[in-house]
């Protein structure tokens, strides 16, 4: 098996910037971030550096994810409400009974994000992207903290 490590770039980050994104969610899926994400890194003049991606909720989560083919996210959310249903006898359900199965759901995803950025880009994979993902039933307001650490371009 052939393994190749790319050549080591030095330098000390310059520049960190931040943005709050809001998304307002139609209730349970995939949003894609992608987009907001790059003008956010474009808009900042961002060159090398690191992208942290921040969801303020616990009800919702965030992923790297395939961005080609829509039946992913649909298996993705079925296999989400497999792993934590509603009807599993949950003792928190102040909030109703897709609170808590959204926090489980949070929890085995997350809710942070870090991307390498290169040349103000980020390094993902032809077939992914940034993902909000939404848990609970009703619609709401949700709110990203978007930071760029490292060398303005």
């Amino acid at each position: 098996m052939a393994k190749r490590l790319s050549s080591i770039a030095r330098g000390a980050p310059d520049a960190m910037l931040t943005a709050t994104l809001t998304i307002e969610t139609a209730g349970p899926g995939f949003v894609d971030i992608t987009r907001e994400a790059a003008a956010f890194l474009n808009e900042s003049r961002a060159g090398d550096g690191l992208l942290t991606v921040f969801l303020r909720h616990t009800s919702a989560s965030l992923a790297i994810q395939e961005n080609a083919d829509p039946d992913v996210q649909a298996d993705l959310m079925t296999a989400l409400r497999r792993l934590a249903p509603e009807n599993a006898g949950w003792v928190h359900d102040t909030e109703g009974p897709d609170d808590m199965p959204a926090h489980v759901k949070t929890m085995l995803t997350d809710v942070s994000l870090s991307v390498p950025v290169r040349g103000g880009d980020m390094v993902l994979g032809v077939w992914q992207g940034l993902y909000l993902i939404e848990h609970r039933a009703a619609p709401h307001r949700r709110e990203i903290v978007l930071q760029f650490i490292g060398k303005a371009g």
